[in-house]
This record gives C-alpha cells, sequence and structure tokens, in this order.
C-alpha cells in the first residue's frame, strides 16, 4: 500500500519538462531566448537613453541661464539651444532606428535559420509585422504632430503607453490635448498612456 508521501514522489513532472525541452529543441529555445534578450535590450536602451543626461547633453532641460549666454556674437540670434535641440532630437532618431535595426537582424536570423521550429519562425514574423506597424504610427504621429507648428518631435511607442518629445518652451493645454488626440487616433493609446515632453 503507498502512502501519500511516495505517491507524491512518482509525479513525473520533471521528465514531462525534459521531454518538452527535447521535442521543442535546445537549438530553438536558445534562439527563443536571444530574441527575448534582444527585446529586453531594445527596451533598456531606450530607458537608459532618456533617462541618462551624458553624451553632451547635460543640462538639456534646464533654463540655459542668462540669455546673452545663448548669443553668438555680432549676429544677436541663439546659437546654442538650436544645435542643442536639434542634435538632441537627430541622436534620438538615430538611437531608434539603429536599436530597431539589431532587433529586426535578429528577428530575420531567426526566419532565414532552416534549424528553426515553425513556431520561432511565425513568432518572428509577428515580431517584425508589430515593428514595422510601430515605425509606422510613430512616423505618423511625429508627421501630424510637426503639421499643428512644432518643429522637431520624436515618438516613442511601447505596448500600451507612448512617449512624445516635441520641441518647445512651454506647451499650452490645447496643445497637450491635440497631441493626446493625435496619439489616440494613430493607436488607441488613452492619454492616461501618453507622456509628453517639451525640450
Amino acid at each position: 500500500m503507498k502512502t501519500q508521501s511516495t505517491a507524491l514522489c512518482e509525479i513525473k513532472k520533471p521528465a514531462k519538462f525534459r521531454t518538452f525541452v527535447l521535442k521543442l529543441g535546445k537549438r530553438n529555445i536558445a534562439i527563443a531566448c536571444s530574441v527575448l534578450l534582444i527585446g529586453i535590450a531594445v527596451l533598456l536602451n531606450w530607458v537608459l537613453f532618456t533617462g541618462n543626461k551624458t553624451d553632451g547633453y547635460d543640462g538639456y532641460d534646464q533654463p540655459s541661464g542668462n540669455i546673452s549666454d545663448n548669443l553668438t556674437p555680432g549676429d544677436g540670434s541663439t546659437g546654442s539651444d538650436t544645435g542643442t535641440s536639434n542634435s538632441y532630437f537627430s541622436a534620438t532618431q538615430i538611437s531608434r532606428q539603429r536599436a530597431r535595426d539589431e532587433a529586426l537582424e535578429v528577428l530575420q536570423a531567426v526566419v532565414d535559420n532552416t534549424a528553426s521550429s515553425e513556431s520561432a519562425k511565425t513568432e518572428a514574423l509577428e515580431s517584425i509585422a508589430a515593428i514595422a506597424d510601430e515605425i509606422q504610427k510613430e512616423a505618423n504621429i511625429e508627421s501630424l504632430i510637426t503639421a499643428k507648428g512644432f518643429d522637431q518631435c520624436v515618438t516613442v511607442l511601447n505596448g500600451d503607453t507612448a512617449t512624445v518629445i516635441v520641441s518647445a518652451d512651454t506647451l499650452q493645454v490645447a496643445q497637450i490635448a491635440q497631441i493626446n488626440a493625435i496619439v489616440y487616433e494613430q493607436t488607441g493609446i488613452l492619454p492616461s498612456g501618453v507622456t509628453i515632453i517639451n525640450k
């Protein structure tokens, strides 16, 4: 007669897991883990890049102090503010494109690999389609926001949240409402999920 403790010892869950791993294939698991790690790396890149104020961007969101500090001698126009703002938006767009290109390369390698399972290939193709959709939505949002009178705009979509960075000294309530409306029309993200930053 078996006791309860003996019956519990005879549960063969590890064997089921082992057969699942063998059936799925170690190589496919490694590929899936690589895709997951790339996704985490892209997310961390955005978090660290937008939160880190190094590489010549120290104080880009702080007042520059005396107005005369920004004047170029002789012409009476502002010099450093515009250059820093333009370079910030350019650097952000380049960094975003570089991160996406790396992720797309890894996903395409999964699709092209003959040893990949059909489910891994399908998942990689879905991820490629999702990235392409995000790129299109971000481009649409940026175009529509610049059409509203902003000089520069960068949009970052992440699931059900969006971050919109616009070139403006201050934002009026009507401008914030316009940006929220554009993001909602293009993505369906509610204003509570939208972060708007003026640069």
